[in-house]
């Protein structure tokens, strides 16, 4: 019977890992089952995105498009496709061209000035005087990414001081300015700013038997000289009244002109206009009520480039140089009068001014800053502090009189008008024009006449102060 049982119990043990075991079979047949109808799944999705690409391909090819089967394109393929579409180099800048050569010979030296449409880098170097007398000691100015505009050409000089400067492509991006010279004892390059130019200026001894020097300027207009044809006696009355000491004769630069309007008023008076009729007063004054010479700079509505202006002076021998001018802020309140000569800027005010005179930029002016000592050798400094004060006192006292004024007092800047001077010289701004009640004073007669003879008062101050 015990057997028995025990038999019982392994068969149903043995029956139930049967079905144990079956059970297992099956699931893992319906998981496999499941496995294999997921990837047959999978095939059909990849046959449907095919041919729908086909369907695509197809499409753009009946636009007109290439059509590249699918498995033909490659790395190779997208990256030279890659490469067609690259930006293309960017282009060189174009090279600056030299507009213009021109000189002014005088007493004490001789100013080349190349003037080019933009700003260029340069070089220049000075060549040992050679044992052959037939070679002449030179100064050459190498520009770089430059080439020489249409009618620029050597320009004969014979001054004594200089025999030609000459110029030519030297090479396809370089032009080259070659100075002849027949005596050196020194000489300064620098530039001026708007339009950008390279000037040099050379001094040395004129050989005695040269003194003829050109009566005109190279290239420039003719300046304008006053009351010329007066009777000599009227001539000899003015000397007589008012005995002008040792001044002969002044010139009197109107600033601006021409293309140059200057500063604006908000009532749209320029500059260039008022300083033009203020200088034809104070240069008739001067002659009829001192009997000096006077020399405008410009008598017109024309334009003059900063540096012809003292060359102006210098070659007529000028005793005193007078630049008028018209003053401007960005403070519409700003109001008086002041007067300038020739130094390095001690404020941020004088800076702007200069640099709105010269028609630059303050960067600008921090460059000329850098290299105006050098700039000044002849520069009278003390005569013109002196002449920049009497004239100052004299203007401020004439025009308080009759108008409420501020004096600004004497200033200092680096005035390009005012570089190269070989006599005391003075920018003088006689108000604001930026002021609304100063422009308004500016355009009336009666102030402008009261203008000049403050200025002409400053100038016989100055001169009596001589003897």
């Amino acid at each position: 019977m015990i057997m028995g049982r025990k038999f019982l119990s392994v068969a149903l043990i043995l029956s139930m890992l049967g079905l144990f075991t079956q059970i297992s079979w099956a699931a893992q047949q319906k998981s496999e089952k499941k496995a294999v109808k997921s990837a047959h799944s999978g095939k059909k999705g990849q046959k449907a995105t095919a041919a729908k690409s086909k369907v695509k391909k197809k499409v753009v090819s009946k636009k007109g498009a290439a059509t590249v089967p699918l498995k033909a394109v490659s790395a190779a393929t997208v990256a030279s496709t890659v490469k067609a579409v690259e930006p293309l180099p960017v282009a060189p800048s174009p090279s600056a061209v030299v507009k213009e050569l021109r000189y002014w010979s005088n007493p004490d030296y001789t100013r080349i000035a190349v003037t080019l449409d933009r700003e260029a880098r340069f070089e220049y170097h000075q060549l040992p005087t050679r044992s052959d007398a037939s070679v002449p000691p030179r100064l050459y100015l190498d520009i770089s990414d430059a080439r020489v505009g249409p009618g620029v050409k050597d320009l004969p000089i014979g001054d004594g001081l200089l025999r030609t400067a000459r110029i030519a492509q030297y090479r396809p991006d370089i032009v080259r300015v070659v100075l002849d010279l027949d005596s050196i004892k020194d000489y300064k390059v620098f530039t001026f700013a708007d339009p950008f130019r390279i000037l040099i200026d050379v001094k040395g001894e004129r050989k005695p038997e040269i003194t003829a020097v050109k009566e005109s300027i190279q290239g420039s207009r003719p300046f304008t000289e006053i009351a010329r044809s007066e009777p000599a006696e009227e001539k000899m009355q003015a000397a007589v009244r008012t005995k002008p000491g040792k001044l002969r004769r002044i010139v009197v630069d109107p600033g601006h002109g021409g293309h140059d309007p200057g500063a604006i008023g908000a009532g749209g008076t320029r500059e260039k206009d008022i300083v033009l009729q203020l200088g034809l007063k104070l240069a008739r004054k001067l002659k009829e009520e001192l009997g000096i010479d006077a020399v405008l700079t410009r008598s017109t509505d024309v334009f003059v480039e900063l540096q012809e202006r003292t060359a102006i002076a210098n070659k007529v021998g000028a005793d005193l140089f007078v630049s008028i001018h018209a003053n401007a802020s960005l403070n519409r309140n700003a109001n008086g009068i002041e007067t300038y000569y020739l130094n390095l800027a001690k404020t941020e005010k004088a800076a702007q001014l200069a640099a709105k005179e010269n028609g630059t930029t303050l960067e600008k002016v921090s460059l000329l800053q850098a290299v105006l000592f050098d700039l000044m050798a002849n520069y009278k400094l003390n005569d013109s502090a002196h002449l920049a004060e009497e004239v100052q006192k004299a203007l401020y006292g004439k025009v308080n009189g009759h108008y409420p004024v501020k004096s600004l007092g004497v200033k200092q800047g680096p005035f390009y008008v005012l570089v190269g001077a070989t006599m005391p010289s003075i920018l003088v701004e006689t108000a604001f024009l930026s002021n609304e009640r100063e422009e308004e004073r500016l355009k009336d007669p009666r102030y402008q006449d009261l203008t000049a003879e403050g200025i002409l008062a400053g100038i016989k101050g100055y001169s009596d102060s001589l003897k």
